[in-house]
């Protein structure tokens, strides 16, 4: 069994909401520690980053419906928020809150013989989960950083994790369960 580590969203855009902004310090510790981990066992780390166009041909549906544009690719809201360790580490961009709608996602992951994903990043119940579905959908299995996940609610969030982690077998790990399964990856 293989795995890669998905670390989603973390970029300035985000962290504008004063939800995310109380947990960004943590949140950066605990993604930073879990990338360290992850590459000292030799798991792939891939950055998942949210970039739209100012043309409007990018947005979703409720960006067309309020004529608002969010996180323009170039913009310093699209930039990782600061302190994160993201220097060499491959890039996914992508317009909608799955990491596989409209990617190469898939391609990345069977070049990489993956069959776990490790999600980290925000916010757990929209692109996180949303990716977590996904994945399901497509027949891998997936492990959520909780430390390293955070929600602009609190209870969405929660339910979210009860949902996925109950009907999807997707459990709930702290880093130092994380770093017993990448150092298992090795054997």
């Amino acid at each position: 069994m293989s795995a890669a580590l998905m670390v989603i969203d973390m970029q300035n855009a985000y962290f504008e909401s004063p939800a995310l902004q109380k947990h960004q310090e943590r949140l950066v510790e605990k993604t930073n520690e879990l990338i360290g981990l992850a590459k000292a066992a030799g798991i792939p780390v891939l950055m998942v980053c949210t970039e739209h166009e100012r043309d409007k041909s990018t947005w979703t549906l409720s960006m067309l419906d309020d004529d608002q544009g969010f996180i323009f690719s170039g913009s310093e809201q699209a930039d990782f928020i600061p302190g994160l360790d993201y220097a060499d580490l491959p890039r996914l961009v992508k317009t909608r809150d799955s990491a596989f709608v409209g990617t190469d996602l898939l391609l990345r992951l069977r070049n990489w013989n993956v069959e776990t994903l490790v999600l980290a990043g925000v916010a757990t119940h929209n692109c996180v989960a949303q990716t977590a579905a996904d994945a399901f959908a497509n027949n891998f299995r997936v492990r959520f950083a909780r430390e390293a996940l955070a929600s602009t609610n609190d209870e969405y969030e929660e339910a979210v994790l009860r949902v996925l982690s109950d009907e999807y077998r997707q459990p709930i790990e702290s880093n130092a369960e994380l770093k017993d399964f990448f150092n298992a990856q090795q054997a």
